[in-house]
């Protein structure tokens, strides 16, 4: 019979997910998670495997997590066309830039590991068609709440968006300012969602 785990995985997970956030899967060491998790070899990977499943297991986790707050973020919106805005300028959400600069733990793992890695590539594609899907909801509540021009495709929309939504984080990453990164989001925004009238 196993032994009940006696530690908090929750906490656990979040410092280790902190930890392959703030220094990418190579560069973390299996020293740096013992560290950050405060356990022994032997109970961190009989509780999660080895190295890569524990990455996995996190990514997958962070991913859950965003997917199901992004959901409820549409749910509760006055107006679909706020959540749309909201995820695009969201790179630059953190006045100090700290939030740019450390980017998203999925776009950062996918830059680093997708080639070389077919299972973070398959999560990636999961998370990211999840993402286009309530994108593609958002935009068409936002046609029938009348703040979109109903000549728009929000499948196709709902692709672009996530793809300017990537490339805000790329370019924060570099350490753009937030102004400059807020102009940009701004300055797609206005190009990607046209109103009725326009």
């Amino acid at each position: 019979m196993a032994r009940p785990r006696k530690f908090d995985e929750d906490r656990v997970m979040r410092s280790v997910r902190d930890e392959f956030w703030d220094k990418g899967y190579a560069a973390t060491s299996l020293e740096d998670l013992l560290r950050v998790s405060g356990l022994g070899k032997g109970s961190l990977y009989g509780a999660f495997g080895d190295k890569h499943r524990l990455f996995l297991r996190v990514l997958r986790d962070y991913d859950n997590a965003n997917l199901l707050m992004l959901r409820e973020r549409l749910e509760s919106a006055t107006r679909a066309i706020d959540l749309v805005r909201e995820f695009v300028l969201s790179p630059a959400s953190d006045p100090t830039g700290a939030v740019a600069r450390r980017g998203c733990l999925l776009a950062n793992s996918n830059a680093e590991l997708a080639t070389r890695s077919p299972d973070v590539a398959v999560e990636a594609r999961r998370s990211y068609d999840a993402i286009t899907e309530i994108l593609t909801e958002a935009l068409e509540r936002a046609q029938r709440e009348g703040d979109l021009a109903p000549d728009v495709n929000p499948a196709e929309m709902a692709r672009t968006t996530l793809v300017t939504q990537l490339g805000l984080i790329a370019f924060g990453r570099t350490g753009t300012d937030v102004d400059t990164l807020t102009e940009a989001a701004q300055s797609a925004l206005a190009r990607l969602l046209p109103s009725p009238t326009q």
